[in-house]
C-alpha cells in the first residue's frame, strides 16, 4: 500500500515529539524533503536524559543538558506546543488539546509515560525529597545529588519495573557510582548498595550477555548486591519497605525507584497505532506502521525489540527520514534497521564499558577504559547537541 502526493503541493509531514527521537528526524527530514513538517509536543523543554545519572555525583548539570525544543529545530521546521489526545489514521488527523492537525506522513516519537500510579504507594513518594529519589526525571536527580552528600550508611535501594524502561543500563550506573562514591567519602563498610529487577539477569542474555559476564564479575568484586526475581508490588513509605509480588521484602534508608513506564494513553486507549499493545506497531526493519503505512514509530513509542535508548533513536531517525522520502515517491522501502543501541556502561568515576548490540548480536568487546568514559561524559553530550538533534550526523 503506497501513496504518492500531488507535484502541485507539500506533502504535510507531522512529528510527535520533540525529544530526541522526534528532533532527529525533523531535522533529517528537513534537508531530504519539500514538505511541511511540523513537530507537536506539549513541553519545549528538552533535557539530555542520559545526565539523570551523573548529575547526583556532579559529572554533569541539569542546566547545563537542558535546551529548548525550538531552538533545536531548524527554523524551517515549525514548532506546536500542545498536548496530543488522539490519532485517527482513517482522517490521517491528530487532535490535540489545542486544536486538530492533518498530516500526509506521521512520525510518531512520543516516548513513553513514567507511572508511578501503577505501583501501590509509589506515586506517594514520587515528589518526596526525605528519602526518595526517583531519578528518572531532573528535579529527582538534583534533590539525589544533595542526599547523597548527606548519606551516612545504611541501604541504598535500586528497583527496576516489570516494563521496558528508558536506558536499561542507568539503575545499574547508578549503583556502581554511587558504591564508589561511598567508598570515596569512606562510608562504604556503612552502606550496602542493593539493586532489584524482576528478571534473572542484572543486565541482559543474548546480545547483552558478554557485558551481563563483566557487570556480574565488578559486582561480586565491590559487593553489590543484586536481588533478581523482585517485582514491585508496593512501597510503604512511613516504614521504609518496598514489597514485592513476589512475597519478598527489602528495607532502605535511601531510595532510588524506577516508576514503571508505558504507552502514552493517547496511543494506547483506544488507539488502531498500538494493536492492542502499549506501543506503536512498526515493522522491526524500516519503522513503517503494519497497518498505516503513511505511519513511522522511532524512538521509545516504537514496538520493537531493542532497548529504549538514543543510541538507537538516532539510527532509527536515519532510516525512518529515508522511509518517509520512499514512501512518498513510491520507492521500495529500507528495512536496514538491525536493531542497534549502545549503552555506555559507567562503572566508576574514570571508568566504563561500552555495550553495543543489535538484534542479533554484541559488536563491542566487554572492556572497560578511561576512554569509554571520556566518550561518555565529555564527548557523547556535545555530539547529542551540536551534531545528532541538528540531523547532522552522515551515518545512516
Amino acid at each position: 500500500m503506497t501513496t504518492t502526493t500531488s507535484s502541485s503541493a507539500e506533502p504535510d509531514v507531522l512529528v510527535l515529539g520533540a525529544g530526541a527521537g522526534g528532533t532527529m528526524t525533523a531535522n533529517i527530514l528537513r534537508r531530504r524533503l519539500d514538505a511541511n513538517i511540523t513537530v507537536v509536543d506539549k513541553s519545549r523543554t528538552h533535557h539530555y536524559q542520559p545526565s539523570y545519572y551523573l548529575v547526583p555525583f556532579d559529572y554533569l548539570d541539569v542546566a547545563d543538558q537542558t535546551r529548548d525544543a525550538r531552538d533545536l529545530l531548524h527554523d524551517e521546521v515549525s514548532f506546536v506546543e500542545d498536548t496530543v489526545t488522539g490519532v485517527d489514521p482513517a482522517t490521517q488527523t491528530v487532535t490535540g488539546d489545542a486544536g486538530d492537525y492533518e498530516y500526509d506522513i506521521l512520525v510518531v516519537a512520543a516516548g513513553n509515560s513514567r507511572r508511578p500510579d501503577a505501583v501501590s504507594g509509589m506515586e506517594e513518594g514520587w515528589n518526596r525529597t526525605d528519602s526518595v529519589y526517583p531519578f528518572y526525571h531532573a528535579s529527582a536527580a538534583e534533590a539525589l545529588g544533595d542526599a547523597v552528600d548527606t548519606f551516612d550508611g545504611g541501604t541504598f535501594l535500586v528497583t527496576v519495573p516489570d516494563t521496558p524502561i528508558k536506558c536499561g543500563g542507568a539503575p545499574l550506573k547508578l549503583s556502581m557510582l554511587m558504591e564508589e562514591y561511598l567508598r570515596k567519602r569512606g562510608i562504604r563498610d556503612d552502606a550496602e548498595i542493593v539493586m532489584t529487577k524482576p528478571g534473572s539477569e542484572v543486565f541482559g542474555t543474548g546480545p547483552k550477555a558478554p557485558y551481563q559476564e563483566r557487570v556480574q564479575e565488578i559486582w561480586a568484586d565491590r559487593d553489590i548486591t543484586f536481588v533478581p526475581e523482585f517485582t514491585v508490588a508496593e512501597v510503604d513509605y512511613e516504614n521504609q519497605v518496598v514489597h514485592s509480588a513476589e512475597g519478598e521484602q527489602l528495607s532502605y534508608d535511601l531510595y532510588a525507584p524506577v516508576p514503571p513506564q508505558y504507552g502514552h494513553e493517547f496511543l494506547v486507549e483506544g488507539s488502531p497505532l498500538t494493536d492492542g499493545g502499549e506501543y506503536v506497531s512498526v515493522d522491526n526493519h524500516t519503522l513503517q506502521h503494519e497497518t498505516h503505512p503513511e505511519i513511522f514509530a522511532v524512538g521509545d513509542c516504537a514496538d520493537v525489540p531493542t532497548s529504549r535508548t538514543a543510541s538507537a533513536a538516532r539510527k532509527q531517525s536515519h532510516v525512518v527520514a529515508e522511509n518517509v522520502e520512499a514512501f512518498l515517491e513510491d520507492r521500495r522501502l529500507n528495512d536496514g534497521y538491525d536493531g542497534y543501541t549502545a549503552c555506555p556502561i559507567l562503572t566508576e568515576k574514570g571508568k566504563a564499558m561500552i555495550a553495543e548490540f543489535d538484534y542479533e548480536e554484541s559488536i563491542s568487546a566487554p572492556v572497560v577504559s578511561r576512554l569509554n568514559w571520556i566518550l561518555d561524559v565529555n564527548v557523547i553530550p556535545s555530539l547529542y547537541w551540536n551534531v545528532w538533534m541538528r540531523g547532522y550526523d552522515p551515518v545512516p
